[in-house]
């Protein structure tokens, strides 16, 4: 098996306290790989040091080349609710070529609006993002997290405040991404549930790895 992520000896800390220390942690081509604690574990700081946003010391290795994309879902989006930006405007900006007020080429708007079918959010693309609950924010975001198309995942509870209908969509389109096309999941979860029906490996992470994880759910059988 190839591994996407690579990580030896990870510690990092929040202020003056340790929030991970000495964390190993490996991550597969094409699977979905959960992360599960308690609050304050050190779930999203391993991300964050994952993507490059949080100083830590030991080593995170990526197995992605040049061109391979990484998307990511935030545990939470903040950006000034008065502003007149519309989900298609959110994703323009985000992909960096189309300043967010100026019309968007035919090919760009396509893209987006096959992500956005994907998770469900079609309907969106034309909404305020200050008008949009807090599960159709998150559909958003992992839509936006497609385009374009990731070699690695990186989500941050993506359903959250998400409906049981979206829930299911997700569950659906990352066991679709796992097994279709090779796209290699970190899946941050409260909800072991939903972790044992997608995930091909769980670990449990408080500020260290917890002894017992491994293969579990639909998704490993």
């Amino acid at each position: 098996m190839t591994a996407v992520v690579t990580i030896r000896g990870l510690t990092a800390r929040r202020g003056r306290e340790i929030a991970l220390e000495n964390v190993d942690l490996d991550v597969f081509e094409g699977e979905i790989h959960g992360l599960a604690g308690p609050n304050g574990g050190g779930k999203t700081t391993l991300l964050r040091c994952l993507l490059g946003t949080l100083p830590f010391s030991g080593t995170i290795r990526l197995g992605l080349g040049p061109r391979d994309a990484i998307g990511y879902v935030p545990q939470a989006l903040f950006f000034d609710a008065s502003l007149p930006i519309s989900v298609a405007d959110f994703f323009a900006l985000s992909l960096g070529r189309t300043p967010v007020f100026a019309r968007r080429a035919n090919a760009l708007s396509a893209r987006i609006e096959a992500a956005l079918a994907e998770t469900g959010a079609s309907p969106l693309v034309g909404r305020q993002l200050s008008e949009l609950s807090g599960g159709e924010l998150r559909r958003v975001l992992l839509a936006q997290a497609l385009v374009p198309e990731p070699r690695l995942l990186v989500l941050d509870e993506p359903a959250s405040h998400v409906d049981e209908d979206g829930s299911r969509t997700i569950e659906t389109l990352l066991l679709r991404l796992s097994r279709e096309r090779r796209v290699t999941v970190l899946l941050v979860e409260h909800d072991l549930a939903l972790l044992a029906r997608v995930c091909t490996r769980v670990t449990f992470l408080n500020r260290r790895i917890v002894p017992g994880d491994g293969a579990v759910g639909k998704a490993a059988s």
